[in-house]
């Protein structure tokens, strides 16, 4: 497991750079990860972001596309917003693992 640092703090990541430790997530981290991915984050990723945190409180699980599309997020809007991946990335900044979905 390695570390990487963002925003000042050193975080616990997996082999592909997501977090391994949630509790370690803040906003700050997820601008950093997000502009390490090329991403700067408007109130519509934050919307994003925020859906993913109430699902993993709530079902303690990920949601697929299909299901954040149900939540009110179009799926094309999802592929402006974290292009090249959309769950993946989204997880990511979030602070959250690869979704087991994603290959």
């Amino acid at each position: 497991m390695a570390t990487m640092k963002y925003a000042g703090i050193s975080v616990e990541v997996d082999d592909e750079g997501y977090m391994t430790d949630h509790s370690q997530w803040s906003e700050d981290i997820a601008q950093a990860i997000a502009a390490e991915e090329g991403i700067k984050l408007t109130d519509d990723h934050w919307q994003v972001i925020n859906i993913l945190h109430d699902q993993m409180n709530t079902k303690e699980q990920l949601p697929t596309i299909r299901s954040l599309k149900k939540l009110g997020v179009e799926t094309k809007r999802l592929y402006e917003l974290f292009p090249g991946g959309p769950v993946k990335k989204a997880s990511r900044v979030a602070g959250y693992l690869k979704p087991a979905s994603c290959v």
